[in-house]
């Protein structure tokens, strides 16, 4: 399209419908599509810079659609139709074996130790459930096991050290 009379034709399927406005974001989006194709060579500088300026004096998506549609990921950054509405995937339900285990593996500073091996064991178990159900939770699972085992690592440690130290 060297034309240097080039002007976008009217939004297609969409006559007589206002397009949606193009925000400061769309016209970026649309000079950077403008520069990548100017840069690969599919531009000449003057339609380039005539094109970069009607993107920012575009009203509408549409236009911009129209400034892009001849260069290749154009089309795909400016949506046709209504705007997609956003869908939010709630967050999988924590695994209550994995806290317990965490809140065990916590403890063990409290409890000097003694809640090691029920915070190790609840790690295993919760683990396991997480792979087999999906649920969340997984790092308070692997929080808990490494908490319990230093408890129960330092004091097997200490214990040796003291029969070592006793001539045992």
């Amino acid at each position: 399209m060297t034309n240097p009379s080039w002007q976008p034709a009217p939004w297609p399927g969409q006559q007589g419908q206002p397009s949606m406005l193009a925000g400061h974001s769309d016209r970026e989006r649309a000079v950077d599509v403008l520069r990548a194709g100017f840069a690969e060579g599919r531009l000449q500088q003057d339609e380039y810079e005539r094109r970069v300026e009607r993107a920012y004096q575009a009203r509408t998506v549409g236009e911009l659609g129209l400034l892009v549609a001849d260069l290749p990921q154009g089309p795909s950054g400016f949506p046709q139709g209504p705007p997609a509405v956003p869908t939010f995937m709630a967050a999988p339900p924590v695994n209550g074996k994995a806290t317990a285990a965490m809140v065990c593996g916590i403890a063990t500073f409290f409890t000097f130790g003694a809640s090691g091996v029920p915070a190790v064991v609840l790690g295993h178990i919760a683990r396991a459930e997480i792979r087999r159900t999906h649920e969340g939770g997984d790092g308070q699972a692997v929080a808990g096991l490494a908490l319990g085992w230093l408890s129960i690592v330092g004091w097997a440690l200490i214990l040796l050290l003291v029969v070592a130290a006793s001539g045992g």
